[in-house]
């Protein structure tokens, strides 16, 4: 069971139970963090505060005006039910900042939780106005996230419903995959095969079965669960 803290608009909840199915989305790679300059002007205009692992920040279907931006750690976007089937949106770092959507003063449209020790900036909507209205370049990259953030529903729609499971899992690796000094590509996560299961939508099992494989092929390894592509995936397998 993972204790979940709740903040914001309610109480603490005492926890949160496991999901038993996961879908997971794989964001494309997206807008680059709020310059420096930028950050530090627009927090000092919210309230600063920092949470712990497993804080829920935001609820699906809360109302609320407010933009958290984050300064450090991390952050993931989700939507659940009640039966606990979980669709990961998308995770956000330092620079980044989630909870625009609601900006219109609409219900939030997914949730966000800390993933590790997290401190946000906490900025009302009629700031957000002000800001945006006296600095047309965060004006600008707001627009290209929400661009962003449809592209990625696009190529999620288009995932989801043409691709096999191992086609969503070369989709993954490829996405995170960076070149390695020694040649080939690294995924710098370090993942567990339910975590890839969950961000594929996927049986561990499944998961498992597929990664021994391409391993035995010579397309990859993985040690202390860093993944080491070496070779191109075949498309198909």
């Amino acid at each position: 069971m993972v204790l979940i803290r709740r903040v914001a608009a309610r109480a603490s909840i005492p926890g949160q139970p496991e999901a038993t199915t996961s879908v997971t989305t794989t964001p494309a790679p997206g807008t680059p963090p709020l310059a420096d300059a930028t950050l530090a002007q627009i927090a000092a205009g919210g309230v600063t505060r920092s949470f712990p692992r497993n804080t829920v920040l935001i609820h699906d279907g809360d109302v609320g005006d407010s933009l958290y931006i984050t300064i450090a750690g991390r952050v993931k976007v989700y939507a659940s039910n009640e039966e606990g089937k979980e669709v990961v949106i998308d995770f956000h770092g330092p620079g980044e900042y989630v909870g625009e959507m609601s900006l219109d003063g609409a219900p939030r449209s997914a949730s966000v939780v800390t993933t590790e020790p997290t401190t946000c900036a906490i900025v009302n909507r009629a700031q957000v106005r002000d800001f945006l209205l006296s600095h047309p370049d965060f004006a600008l990259h707001l627009v290209e996230k929400l661009i962003h953030r449809v592209r990625v529903a696009t190529e999620n729609v288009k995932s989801l419903a043409l691709s096999d499971v191992y086609g969503r899992l070369v989709r993954l690796l490829n996405t995170l995959a960076q070149p390695a000094d020694s040649g080939g590509w690294v995924v710098p996560e370090k993942l567990t095969q339910q975590e890839i299961a969950a961000r594929v939508g996927a049986s561990r099992d499944m998961i498992g079965k597929l990664v021994k494989d391409l391993t035995a092929g010579g397309y990859l390894s993985v040690e202390d669960r860093t993944i080491t592509i070496h070779r191109k995936l075949p498309l198909g397998w």
